[in-house]
């Protein structure tokens, strides 16, 4: 997965040079982050709480392990934010006795989270030099009912098959069929389906030899490697950027979150018209919706970014920074931050208006993801008619 979000990125300026306390930091983590985020399942909020994250990620990492962010853990890959490997185990409904299989990109996370709550974890990960990272992680801090292996995801496990769940966290574009064929009768499997940029999240059980999909929410994965991911049907064109779902008025079911917009904190879809508000009286507490896209600057030198806002009592968080936000950060090959730039600075109250800017897009673009928010700013800010285009700036 991809991003830090903008409240965390202040959080990590104040962390300092000192060995932090990584319990405190992790209870930081579940109550903040986690539980009241929704996630109430106590024995994922337990593992949640002993799992030691920071030995997860690279040194350089260490000291930001607690953030609910994607971090780089090399070869272009991310370990997943905390939020999302706790909603994606609660998801799962891990039962003592489940022998599960988990496909990562990498890390080992995932699976060490798993590891107490469930009988036995086959885990793949996908790039052969992370996972011998991960192996050596989890033999050394004692997961013993973990068993790794490297390679094709997509291909399963089948030695080691049935399994009573699977879970995915890594995107294919459609759910790969040997992982169908080593899902028990009854079994479920957690799986975000979709394009690059573009996925949702399914609760997915075999009944009858049949899959039965339920959508949890938007999400954003990095992609699989091999095969599979090679031959994808729709890819998505870095020299037209634009925004999936901007006015709001696509949802997942019958629910208030939008589709194709993913991370979303104290955000919910309203009114008639449809668009997006966010609400939040707590100064610091995320708020926020993001959305990734390819965008090439060596092919588009500018874009132009749109939206139409209202505010209501509207004041900055801890920091200046921390405040009503349209935010566009873009990302290098590596997956690295390059530079961010935000749409306007609102504050205080304000009915409807129109909010355009020209922008230029760094040469060493390749990625981006829009953010949309309180970003830990307080009150109440509504969001509708988010659009992005190529564009020229006018020398």
């Amino acid at each position: 997965m991809l991003a830090v979000s903008p409240e965390q990125a202040i959080s990590q300026e104040q962390i300092g040079t000192a060995e932090p306390n990584y319990e405190k930091l992790r209870e930081q983590m579940v109550v903040n982050e986690i539980e009241s985020a929704g996630v109430t399942h106590p024995a994922v909020l337990k593992s949640m709480r002993s799992t030691p994250r920071h030995k997860f990620v690279l040194g350089g990492f260490r000291k930001q392990a607690y953030f609910d962010a994607a971090l780089p853990i090399g070869e272009k890959q991310t370990i997943s934010p905390p939020f999302v490997v706790a909603y994606m185990t609660q998801e799962l409904d891990p039962q003592p006795t489940d022998k599960v299989l988990e496909i990562g990109t990498g890390s080992g996370y995932q699976a060490a989270i798993l590891s107490p709550l469930v009988a036995e974890v086959y885990t793949i990960e996908i790039v052969e030099r992370l996972g011998r990272r991960a192996k050596r992680t989890l033999w050394r801090l004692g997961y013993e009912n973990v068993h790794v292996r490297t390679g094709d995801g997509y291909l399963g496990w089948p030695e080691a098959a049935p399994f009573d769940k699977i879970i995915v966290t890594c995107s294919p574009e459609a759910i790969p069929q040997p992982l169908v064929e080593q899902l028990k009768e009854g079994g479920q499997m957690i799986v975000p389906v979709g394009e690059r940029y573009q996925q949702n999240l399914y609760r997915v059980t075999k009944r009858g030899g049949k899959l039965h999909r339920e959508a949890l929410r938007a999400t954003l994965f990095v992609p699989m490697t091999g095969a599979a991911e090679e031959s994808r049907e729709k890819l998505p064109d870095p020299s037209k950027p634009a925004i999936v779902n901007g006015s709001f008025d696509k949802v997942i079911g019958e629910g208030p979150l939008p589709a194709n917009w993913h991370y979303l904190r104290q955000a919910r879809v309203e009114g008639e018209k449809r668009y997006l508000s966010f609400s939040n009286t707590e100064p610091g507490q995320a708020s926020r919706a993001l959305q990734g896209l390819a965008l090439d600057g060596k092919q588009i030198s500018a874009i132009k970014l749109s939206a139409r806002v209202r505010g209501r009592n509207l004041r900055p968080g801890p920091t200046p920074s921390q405040r009503a936000a349209v935010i566009i950060t873009f990302y290098d090959r590596r997956r690295a931050v390059i530079d961010s730039q935000r749409l306007a600075n609102w504050k205080g109250t304000f009915d409807w208006q129109t909010e355009s800017k020209t922008l230029r897009v760094p040469l060493a673009a390749r990625e981006a993801i829009v953010r949309l928010g309180l970003l830990g700013g307080v009150g109440r800010f509504d969001v509708d008619d988010v659009t992005l285009e190529a564009a020229v700036i006018e020398q």
